[in-house]
């Protein structure tokens, strides 16, 4: 949930471009559900037959020739207009589909499209196990590499399971996974300590929609659409924070004249922009890795075992280990690698604590500019502060008032004064202690808590990105 957050890393495209334009045309026809093909029933998914349903034990004749005008008719419409305007492609290429279209996978490769891999057939895994799952992955690359020549570098299943981005990390094969519709730029997703590439997909600029329930229904829309995610994405490059964005297309939906006719259209303006990368999925993967590489797991708060944690963190609320300990014990992940993710952890804990608790942790605070200082008995942290703020070089009679202010304030409310002096001048300080000290106790308490806070979020910012 955490992702790249407010402030996205800058994707650096190749020529200073404000976007990348990546297209897949998906190869299913050939690899479907079909009794051909040693199946349970006929395919029911992602045709002009919205709403179909599987036919348990029969042939689907509509359904089988809507695939077939795919491999037939689709794809050439589709080379034609994507070759004649020198796009590069990725092939998302079921196997089986491709090793029963030799014709179209010379044309591909003629074409220089990089063949990712769309795993063994086109049918859904939501209910094999993870071994067969894992059989049909590996069953997937060995006939992919026979038929093309060349292993996948880059996977997706389409219709995945809970285990498939997890199976294809495991294996080791592949630079890239594309499971997933998480973010608009590629990021690193950790599997018990590796590492994977992930290239996000779409299904939203996906012609997809052409087979669904309120989805496109014309041209029109389908080109609308790419165009409004383009110059959003595109603006959102040309202000310094440069996107993906992802098209999907498939033979027997987007290869029909109509739409077609759309696509066409938008290449036509796409191409016409300023800084605009078009690439395939395997030129993201390789420029992301080069310039975006993982970052260690190691020393991710999240990733820590409990002593390494209160070791780290229990010194952030001043002398009170208790609520880096409580703390560790929430659901901790990757959001809470952040300052600001621990700092909401960590507050959590403080605001949920007991009254007496709380004080305790107020009453664990030094005076500002007072004996502790005076003694130089601070903590690291506490010393540092308020040398910041330059409270370690006060005149005699700051000093002076510090310290009247300081035995004023304790006996009144009952715990030291408390200030996240960070930015602060003494001047500011002085008057804030002045202010305060005229609340009551109530106030005075939520106030002190809430400066208590920012001391901590202060200090994380020095520990943790954000």
């Amino acid at each position: 949930m955490q992702g790249y957050g407010a402030t996205p890393p800058g994707a650096g495209w190749p020529g200073n471009a404000a976007i990348a334009v990546q297209i897949v045309v998906n190869y299913e026809e050939g690899g479907e559900n079909a009794i051909l093909h040693g199946d349970a029933g006929s395919e029911a998914f992602l045709s002009e037959i919205v709403g179909a349903a599987s036919w348990p034990g029969q042939r689907h004749w509509n359904m089988e020739s809507i695939y077939e005008y795919g491999a037939r008719a689709g794809f050439w419409r589709l080379h034609r207009i994507l070759t004649q305007r020198k796009i590069p492609i990725t092939v998302y290429g079921v196997a089986t589909a491709l090793a029963r279209s030799p014709a179209q996978v010379a044309a591909m490769q003629a074409a220089d499209w990089e063949i990712a891999s769309h795993g063994l057939k086109w049918i859904e895994y939501k209910d094999h196990d993870r071994e067969a799952e894992l059989a049909d992955m590996r069953a997937a690359v060995r006939l992919h590499e026979e038929v093309t020549g060349a292993a996948p570098r880059g996977w997706y299943t389409g219709r995945c399971s809970v285990n498939t981005v997890d199976l294809a990390t495991e294996t080791g094969l592949f630079d890239y996974v594309a499971d997933t519709y998480a973010d608009d730029l590629p990021y690193w997703r950790d599997h018990d300590g590796r590492q994977q590439l992930i290239v996000p997909y779409t299904l939203d600029a996906n012609d997809m929609r052409f087979a669904t329930a309120q989805g496109f229904n014309s041209g029109d829309q389908f080109f609308a659409y790419l165009k409004d995610s383009f110059d959003m994405l595109h603006a959102e490059g040309v202000a310094g924070a440069p996107k993906m964005l992802s098209i999907g297309l498939h033979c027997r939906l987007a290869g029909r004249p109509g739409r077609a006719a759309a696509l066409a259209r938008f290449l036509d303006y796409a191409a016409a922009q300023e800084r605009v990368w078009f690439a395939r999925r395997i030129d993201i993967a390789e420029h992301w890795a080069r310039h975006h590489p993982p970052r260690p797991l190691e020393g991710r708060p999240s990733r820590l075992a409990r002593a390494g944690f209160v070791a780290r963190f229990g010194g952030v609320f001043e002398h009170s280990p208790w609520i880096a300990e409580r703390a560790f014990d929430l659901e901790l992940g990757p959001a809470h690698d952040t300052a600001t993710g621990l700092h909401n952890a960590l507050c959590r804990i403080f605001r949920s604590a007991s009254e007496a608790e709380r004080l305790g942790v107020l009453t664990a605070h030094p005076d500002l500019a007072g004996k502790l200082a005076a003694a130089r008995r601070l903590t690291e942290d506490s010393a540092r502060e308020q040398a910041g703020a330059g409270l370690d070089a006060l005149t005699d009679e700051e000093r002076a008032r510090f310290q009247e202010l300081n035995t004023a304030y304790t006996a009144r409310f009952g715990f030291p004064f408390i200030l996240a002096v960070k930015g602060r001048s003494k001047d500011e300080i002085l008057a804030s202690f002045e202010a305060r000290i005229g609340h009551d106790r109530a106030r005075e308490f939520r106030t002190a808590c809430q400066q208590v806070e920012r001391i901590a979020l202060f200090r994380l910012q020095d520990m943790l990105p954000d």
